[in-house]
């Protein structure tokens, strides 16, 4: 791998929580919250800024690990966003993220954005963390 970075989306229909790191310190970091209907301009600035070589994208499932209504409209979010952005796209079970997410900040609303950059930088730290033959890409 090289010492370009990762980036790590927590995708919703509203907010995607965005998280960064580096090959090399291999430590997630929350980022920010963008609206998801503009993600890709914020993703193309951010890709350019950290020479990010690698996107991970949380997937939501349910608890038995199958696919849900939610899936599927994430899978269609990554498959559109992979035409305009260059990096290398993989997926992460993104299992619990968001509580998890919540439960370290309150619930005002800016602490909902953050949430979500919490949230993406907790499916970041999760593929770092996982060996590379576990390793799906989208």
């Amino acid at each position: 791998m090289s010492d370009n970075q990762l980036l790590g989306l927590d995708v919703g229909k509203v907010r995607t929580g965005v998280a960064r790191a580096s090959w090399a310190a291999r430590l997630a970091e929350p980022l920010k919250t963008v609206h998801t209907a503009t993600a890709a301009e914020e993703l193309r600035e951010l890709i350019k800024r950290y020479k990010v070589d690698t996107i991970v994208v949380g997937l939501p499932r349910n608890l038995n690990g199958e696919d849900t209504q939610q899936t599927a409209w994430v899978r269609q979010w990554v498959s559109n966003i992979k035409k305009q952005l260059s990096p290398t796209f993989y997926w992460q079970d993104e299992a619990a993220t968001s509580r998890l997410a919540e439960r370290r900040v309150s619930t005002s609303k800016k602490n909902r954005y953050l949430a979500d950059a919490i949230a993406a930088s907790i499916v970041l730290q999760d593929f770092i963390d996982s060996p590379q033959t576990e390793r799906s890409s989208c």
